[in-house]
């Protein structure tokens, strides 16, 4: 006998960009799937492209607790702490799935591509237990929502970058992404170059462990500022990236991290002068996903949070304020079912 789930409250986008409040469907709990009671919901830049889709509920980086599993699930229990990120389900068997890939599978589901019922911004959610992680003990869930596709691209892009300690490595903005990676690579021993436009943020970058500052618009030549072995693209907009070149050491690596649909001009002979590399880093593979956590939990890498309630006006408000860049540095949307943790 079947196990029909009741989504509950969820919010989707509309054509005007307002988020709406919904019902959400009815599904049937498959064998191999968890029950997350949502308890909350980080907004992450990504979500913006999806503001303007009314079939699909919003949001990915979700954590709450496991309520229900279904028969065939062995790795997790009801009560489990539990979150989740971009990739949700794999085919399990292609080249890319047995190297551990599970993020470049070809019938992966990513948000937005695929299952329009997959969003965190809801009372709950359905999911493969595969693709679901366990929230350490030291980790508050309040704060563990932005690890989930936030940290997870960070860590995921150090990890792939190869970057160890002592690399001198630089940042490109403090916002959600940036403000994350300045964590994580301190805490791994490394020389840590944050580049913002202004000096506004200077005192904030120190606090979070860089350990130099760039103020581009006044030092648009990097006088004095010694190269980086790697860069970390995490604004929201592409940089001149002329001018970045000129920061970068021989044999660098440039790894973008934020999503850009525009087209990526560069000067062509300094990557050949310099034998630079630039690399593409989509977000972490599920066991770099849990080393994150783990990481995080071990070191307490927490991100700066705004809590707001989880209502079409909270969502609404959240979304324009993150449109608009008035966000220090990410968004967190509070559950409000009354058994919400």
């Amino acid at each position: 006998m079947s196990t029909r789930v009741d989504l509950g409250t969820v919010f989707k986008g509309s054509p005007s960009g307002k988020i709406v409040q919904a019902q959400g469907s009815t599904l049937e709990l498959k064998p191999d799937q968890v029950v997350i009671d949502i308890a909350y919901s980080g907004l992450c830049g990504s979500d913006l492209f999806f503001r303007t889709r009314d079939d699909m509920v919003l949001g990915h980086e979700g954590v709450g607790v496991i309520s229900q599993v279904g028969r065939d699930v062995k790795i997790h229990k009801v009560g489990d702490r539990v979150g989740w990120g971009c990739n949700h389900n794999a085919c399990g068997y292609c080249k890319q799935c047995w190297n551990g890939q599970d993020v470049l599978c070809p019938e992966r589901q990513m948000y937005g591509f695929s299952d329009p019922e997959f969003g965190s911004f809801g009372d709950r959610a359905v999911l493969n237990a595969y693709f679901v992680h366990k929230i350490p003990d030291e980790i508050p869930l309040r704060l563990a929502g932005p690890l989930q596709c936030g940290g997870a691209t960070v860590y995921g892009a150090i990890t792939s970058a190869e970057i160890r300690p002592n690399d001198r490595v630089g940042v490109v903005g403090l916002g959600g992404l940036g403000h994350l990676a300045v964590q994580y690579l301190r805490k791994m021993g490394c020389d840590v170059v944050l580049f913002s436009q202004t000096s506004g943020k200077k005192e904030q970058a120190q606090e979070l462990g860089a350990t130099e500052f760039v103020a581009v618009k006044e030092n648009p030549s990097f006088e004095g500022v010694k190269p980086v072995d790697y860069l970390l693209v995490s604004t929201s907009q592409q940089p001149d990236w002329t001018q970045f070149f000129q920061a970068m050491s021989p044999r660098g690596r440039i790894v973008p991290l934020s999503v850009s649909f525009g087209k990526m001009h560069h000067p062509y002979a300094d990557i050949l002068m310099k034998e630079l590399t630039i690399m593409g880093s989509l977000v972490a593979r599920r066991q770099v996903h849990r080393e994150m956590l783990e990481f995080s939990a071990r070191h307490h890498i927490e991100p700066w949070v705004e809590e707001l309630p989880m209502t079409e006006d909270g969502v609404n408000t959240a979304f324009d304020r993150l449109e608009q860049g008035d966000v220090r540095y990410r968004f967190v949307l509070k559950s409000q079912r009354t058994d919400a943790q």
